[in-house]
């Protein structure tokens, strides 16, 4: 049995002044990079916010609601992205010299997501007279109009596509509505959050608000920690744009200058701020920020990035650990049910649906999302999970693989077979619908058949996509610092994976499930790997003694060694 692996496709460096290593060229290629111009990382070569349509509008909103000290209520979302977007807010507009601003994020469990017109209620009944939408809006029509009936001002800011319809709203930033001109169409929620308060900010500049109230002008670029965090939490493409954002936040956080919450859920997990990766952010601080937001209420999380000092940030993030271990045991429940259901299908690879639909009646509504993903990643079909939203609605949570544009799947079958679906909303990758408990074997019908309709001649397995075999001499911590250097590495913008044949040395359990190794290179140098997460059936293996890995460069930092270590993706016994 071998790996299934593809090459990734080269591309053409052009940059013959280049004094980068040889081989992190190829890897910039690859990923359509040209030149090291394209790797520029400082602020100044972020995409301007005048390009953003609408933002003056949203500008100038917000500067008179400043003059009138106008009651404004911040509508989040209960994910890392809404979290930090919703934080940021907080923070830069009381900077500013707002002094009525509050946040309302509705809990999943009881309003459901975004801008609905129950939420548009609380917020009008606790004196909100101004409603600044992060991370959601763009599909809440109700919503809106429930606003304009309590005469509330409404400004959206979002990420997600929009539908052929808006919401009826003052403004609106979103840069992927048809007629904005912006670069990135990739900007996490927190991404358009950002800007948005960087406009606010320059304009009260221009007009000489600081001097005049005697205050600091606000550094924007504070606030780039929270923006790192929710733009690789929210798995957005990392395009020259996000990975300069996401850059400059990793910088801040390395240095000791993040928010204490940052700070505090880095600790409890063990990390070193010094030393984290964009991934940590991803595997690290994310799950634990959302899991507030999936159990329980993410007001949790958002307090904790909004907490001023150390001690405070602690506890929270304690509690948040605490949460997310919860949310494992949960999943890891839910995806043995699934795995179950779909073996007593008596499925084999080529007789699988081109879709998979789950559904049990006790799930947890805040866990289908990644369960959803861990489906989709066994099998690599595009699959949705359900769990009961309350007695009659149930709430899906859709993941998708490369070739299949899942909310455009559930926008086709809204339109061809309208009335199955309720709600629906999204990206390219992940989305969120609700429908009616007696229409899930419909929807699981014409599901199954659109799936099949576009997924026609796409290879249904999945492969590790491989940057090659490294040399003896790249085997190295020098190169392995150089790649870490040459990030931030994410969705879009993959962290280099190498593939190549070594003779297994040793082999162990740790953490009863992890596959700690010794491997000798064909160079001879004996070097330290490890494998999370191993089929217990296949491994340790006592009769093999020359293994192909798939792995990532890392560097091991332990009791004052440092040491090069394979993060091993995938491994197989070649003998």
């Amino acid at each position: 049995m071998t790996i299934k692996l593809a090459a990734r496709t080269p591309g053409q460096w052009r940059d013959n002044q280049s004094t980068l290593h040889p081989r992190l060229r190829q890897i910039y290629a690859s990923r359509g990079i040209c030149s090291e111009s394209e790797l520029k990382r400082q602020t100044a070569n972020l995409a301007h916010y005048q390009q953003l349509k609408g933002i003056d509008s949203a500008v100038s909103l917000l500067s008179q609601a400043l003059q009138n000290q106008t009651r404004i209520m911040i509508i989040g979302d209960f994910d890392a992205d809404g979290a930090t977007s919703t934080a940021l807010c907080v923070l830069a507009l009381k900077a500013m010299g707002f002094s009525q601003v509050d946040y309302l994020v509705p809990n999943r469990f009881d309003f459901g997501y975004g801008l609905s017109p129950e939420i548009v209620d609380v917020a009008h009944q606790q004196g909100a007279q101004l409603l600044l939408t992060v991370d959601n809006g763009i599909a809440c029509l109700q919503g809106a109009e429930r606003a304009r009936e309590l005469g509330m001002q409404l400004l959206i800011t979002d990420h997600h596509l929009p539908a052929e319809q808006l919401p009826d709203a003052d403004a609106i930033v979103n840069p992927n509505l048809s007629d904005c001109g912006f670069p990135s169409k990739n900007l996490a929620g927190v991404g358009v959050a950002f800007y948005l308060m960087l406009a606010l900010c320059r304009e009260l500049q221009q007009q000489g608000w600081f001097e005049k109230q005697g205050r600091k002008a606000l550094n924007p670029a504070d606030f780039l920690d929270l923006v790192a965090l929710g733009t690789v939490a929210d798995v957005v493409r990392l395009d020259s744009n996000n990975r300069i954002l996401v850059y400059q936040g990793l910088q801040r956080i390395r240095c000791g200058r993040c928010r204490p919450g940052i700070a505090a859920m880095l600790e409890v997990a063990g990390r070193e701020p010094a030393r984290i990766q964009a991934s940590d952010l991803g595997f690290v601080v994310g799950p634990r920020l959302n899991a507030a937001g999936r159990l329980d209420d993410m007001a949790m999380g958002i307090e904790c990035l909004l907490a001023e000092d150390q001690g405070t940030a602690r506890q929270m993030a304690v509690q948040l650990d605490s949460l997310n271990r919860e949310r494992r045991e949960i999943e890891a429940g839910m995806q043995s049910e699934a795995l179950k259901s779909l073996e007593q299908l008596s499925f084999n690879e080529q007789q699988l649906p081109f879709g998979l639909v789950l559904y049990q009646p006790d799930w947890h509504q805040g866990v289908i999302g990644i369960l959803a993903g861990r489906i989709k990643e066994r099998y690599f079909r595009p699959t949705i999970a359900f769990a009961h939203q309350d007695d009659e609605i149930l709430k899906g949570s859709a993941r998708s693989v490369p070739g299949l544009h899942i909310r455009d799947l559930l926008e086709e079958i809204n339109s061809r077979y309208p009335g199955i679906i309720d709600k629906f909303g999204g990206h390219a990758m992940a989305a969120g619908l609700s429908l009616k408990a007696d229409k899930l074997g419909a929807f699981e019908e014409v599901f199954h058949q659109i799936a099949e309709e576009w997924l026609q001649g796409h290879p249904l397995e999945g492969e590790i996509v491989s940057d090659g075999p490294l040399t003896s001499a790249e085997l190295s911590l020098e190169f392995a610092q150089q790649l870490k250097d040459g990030g931030p590495w994410g969705q879009g913008f993959e962290e280099p994976l190498f593939d190549g044949e070594f003779e297994l040395v040793d082999q162990r359990l740790v953490g009863s499930k992890h596959l700690k190794m010794m491997v000798r290179e064909p160079g001879g140098k004996l070097i330290d790997a490890i494998a999370f997460n191993v089929d217990l059936a296949q491994w340790p293996n006592s009769q093999t003694s020359n293994v192909q890995l798939a792995y990532r460069l890392d560097i091991n930092y332990f009791r004052g060694k440092v040491s090069l270590q394979l993060m091993v993706e995938a491994l197989a016994a070649i003998d």
